[in-house]
């Protein structure tokens, strides 16, 4: 095996960050203004549009999660400037303010400025992004170490297959990120339930193992509450099709993802870590809502196993998508990044596999694309944690 790479070319940001895309983006933080921003980013090739459908409405934690989620997205390293197009000055004013502290250039455009004529409201979206993309298109890649990287790390359409193969390979990735002093995050707190008391015994210290232990609690204890049987939903159909029959054996194989190294902390939707090392996020299982989560924390990266093939993938962040399962990684050959298959077959051990996905996470940082940056794959999904007004 040739030997991993301990760096990759990323594009410099004024935070100190570092950048694995280069993006311009569009983002409507308004669902009133969603069609002349993303008439405005289709105008410019290249140039990467995001709305939300929500933006009134929302009060206490659903509002400040809504917010979160959007400042998020636009001081993403990977985000090399940002037009923020909505309705109300004041409204944009304070997501650019909360956005402009990663030093990055912000424009904004308010359907009020333009007397709620939209199409000039696209028409001044053009001009900003365009004078955006001039000046992204002069920044170059340069070296960084991998511990620049922040790392998001997914499961999706699991099956039997992933907590065998697809998610200890991932693991093992996370460790080898983890010992050069990277950063990443797991998330889907539902699928912790059952393993949480493993999971617990590696954190950082007992603040941070209650808070593994209360995060699951608060989820189980909200879909009870409803009267609602997990089974069906998660684990969800195709799961079940795949051989995991309750969401504690979904569980006991998606742990695997976190590898072996310690908790850090256990960070809210959309929060950036304090520090470097592993961190788990109290979020949404289902897979759309929560690599957007990851990315509005600040993942410039994404790893995502699956058993059955899952398509989806994040707008900001390159997501590799990896399987275990033999036939899945015959069948989707433009959709599967990392085939962990010989695993499986037992001609390859996970260590092994781990190198070599590793050497692939350092690759795609430095700009190869994935099968799902290639077929424009990627969005983002944003989550509602309360009801509107």
């Amino acid at each position: 095996m040739s030997k991993v790479p301990s760096e990759f070319l990323g594009y410099a940001r004024p935070d100190g960050s570092a950048g694995t895309r280069n993006h311009v983006l569009v983002l409507s933080i308004l669902g009133l203004a969603n069609r002349a921003a993303e008439r405005a980013a289709q105008a410019l090739p290249g140039v990467l549009y995001v709305g939300t459908p929500y933006g009134r409405g929302q009060y206490g934690d659903d509002k400040t999660a809504h917010r979160d989620q959007l400042v998020g997205l636009c001081r993403n390293p990977n985000i090399a400037g940002a037009v923020i197009v909505g309705a109300d000055r004041g409204a944009l004013e304070g997501i650019a303010h909360l956005a402009a502290a990663s030093g990055k250039p912000t424009r904004t455009v308010a359907l009020d400025d333009t007397h709620e004529d939209s199409l000039d409201a696209s028409a001044a979206a053009i001009r900003h992004a365009g004078e955006l993309a001039h000046a992204a298109s002069r920044l170059r890649r340069e070296k960084f170490p991998a511990s620049a990287l922040f790392m998001g790390v997914e499961c999706g359409h699991s099956d039997a297959t992933s907590g065998l193969v697809a998610n200890p390979v991932s693991g093992a990735c996370v460790d080898r990120l983890v010992d050069t002093g990277g950063t990443a995050v797991v998330g889907e707190t539902v699928e912790w339930l059952g393993a949480e008391h493993i999971v617990a015994k590696r954190a950082a210290n007992d603040a941070v193992a209650k808070a593994i232990v209360d995060a699951v609690l608060r989820r189980e204890q909200a879909v009870a509450r409803t009267g609602q049987d997990l089974t069906g939903n998660n684990p969800g159909a195709e799961n079940i099709r795949g051989g995991l029959s309750s969401i504690e054996e979904k569980s006991l194989g998606a742990i695997a993802k976190t590898g072996s190294r310690p908790i850090q902390g256990v960070l809210a939707l959309a929060e950036r870590p304090a520090g470097k090392g592993l961190y788990l996020m109290d979020g949404p299982s289902f897979s759309p809502e929560s690599l957007t989560g990851f990315a509005a924390a600040g993942a410039q990266l994404m790893l995502f196993t699956t058993g059955a093939g899952n398509a989806f993938t994040n707008a900001i962040a390159p997501t590799i998508k990896i399987t275990g399962r033999p036939d899945t990684a015959r069948r989707l050959v433009q959709q599967i990044d990392f085939d962990a298959s010989p695993v499986f077959e037992g001609r390859e051990d996970i260590a092994d596999a781990g190198a070599r996905l590793f050497e692939l996470v350092m690759a795609v940082a430095s700009g190869a694309a994935t099968w799902g940056e290639i077929h424009g794959e990627g969005a983002e999904c944003f989550t509602r944690i309360g009801a509107s007004m």
